[in-house]
C-alpha cells in the first residue's frame, strides 16, 4: 500500500455551490506531491455572477474567466487528472457539493468520487484553537501560502494529509481514515436539472 490520493480545492463566484470559478489539484503518490494542476472555470449560466464578497476572498473576477473552459469542458480535465483516486479536501463537504451542484445544473454526470475531509483528520491529529487551513498547514510544517488560491490550498491540503499519515504511522489513505475514525465518503449525485431548449 502507498499513500496515494488527489487533493482538491474549488473557489466559487458567489454563494451558489454551482458557481465554480477555479480549481486546484495536487496528486500524491507514495506520500509525496508529484503533480499539480489548476485552472480557471467559467461558471454555469445562471450561477455566473461574481459577488463582491467572493471576489474579495479570492480575487477572481468575471473578466478573468471569459476565455476559461466551461464546467463541462473542465470536468473532463479534472477527472483525467484525478483518475480513480480518493479525493481529499479541507472542508470536503463544500468542495464535493460544488462537484455535485455544478454537474446538476449543467446536466453532466457527477463522478462518484470517494473522498475524505482533512478538517476531520486535522481535528483528530492536532490540538488547535481553529482548524482553518492556514493554521492547520502551519502546524503540519507547511510554508506560508496564498490562502484562497485554489492550487495553493490544494497543495496545503495534500501536505496536511501527508503529515497526518506520518504522525499516525500509516501509509494508505483508507488506513489513515480508519486510524483516525473518519469516514471515506462517496459523492451521491444530485438530480440533474433539465436543460432549457431554445
Amino acid at each position: 500500500m502507498a499513500l496515494d490520493f488527489t487533493a482538491i480545492d474549488f473557489e466559487t463566484a458567489n454563494s451558489s455551490g454551482a458557481s465554480a470559478c477555479a480549481v486546484g489539484l495536487a496528486r500524491v503518490r507514495g506520500g509525496r506531491v508529484v503533480a499539480t494542476a489548476a485552472w480557471l472555470i467559467k461558471p454555469p449560466a445562471g450561477h455566473d455572477d461574481f459577488a463582491p464578497i467572493n471576489v474579495g476572498i479570492h480575487g477572481i473576477r468575471s473578466a478573468d474567466v471569459v476565455n476559461a473552459p466551461d464546467w463541462s469542458t473542465q470536468l473532463e480535465r479534472l477527472t483525467a487528472f484525478a483518475g480513480a483516486d480518493v479525493l481529499v479536501a479541507h472542508n470536503a463537504g463544500f468542495d464535493m457539493s460544488v462537484l455535485r451542484r455544478a454537474c446538476a445544473v449543467t446536466g453532466d454526470e457527477c463522478p462518484p468520487y470517494r473522498y475524505v475531509c482533512s478538517v476531520q483528520m486535522s481535528r483528530k491529529t492536532y490540538t488547535l484553537d481553529s482548524y482553518r487551513l492556514p493554521l492547520v498547514a502551519a502546524e503540519a510544517g507547511c510554508s506560508p501560502f496564498a490562502h484562497h488560491d485554489a492550487l495553493a490550498d490544494a497543495v496545503a491540503c495534500a501536505e496536511i494529509t501527508i503529515d497526518c499519515a506520518r504522525r499516525a504511522g500509516v501509509d494508505d489513505v483508507h488506513a489513515l481514515a480508519a486510524h483516525l475514525g473518519v469516514r471515506v465518503s462517496q459523492i451521491a449525485a444530485e438530480p440533474r436539472l433539465e436543460r432549457a431548449v431554445a
